[in-house]
């Protein structure tokens, strides 16, 4: 029993650091390439250089992607608070982060 419980914990172990460094990737990629953007890009162009947002998302929006940009809890979720938004109107980027996402949405509403 105890052989057992010690290969399901080093499993548990070996799953947890494979997503960490998946998860460090992912972030690392979407940072370097959020300094690649600019404003008036078209949908593109932004998919051309970050790839696909996230999708399958309570807080997706047409106009608004989200992008994974850091780690805040460790439960394995994806949540909008560990996410750098990039915002467009009329299919053109108008911004991206939390402060230009802030200003938007005053404007908006």
């Amino acid at each position: 029993m105890g052989l057992a419980l010690r290969n399901i914990f080093f499993a548990s172990a070996i799953l947890l650091l494979s997503i960490s460094c998946t998860n460090h990737q992912i972030i690392s990629r979407n940072l370097e390439n959020l300094s690649r953007l600019s404003v008036g890009m078209t949908k593109q162009e932004v998919l051309g250089i970050m790839g696909e947002p996230l999708t399958n998302e309570v807080y997706n929006e047409d106009n608004v992607w989200y992008y994974f940009t850091q780690v805040k809890w460790s439960d394995g979720m994806i949540t909008h608070d560990e996410c750098t938004p990039v915002f467009f109107e009329d299919g053109k980027l108008l911004g991206w982060g939390q402060a230009e996402f802030k200003k938007h949405r005053q404007r908006v509403w």
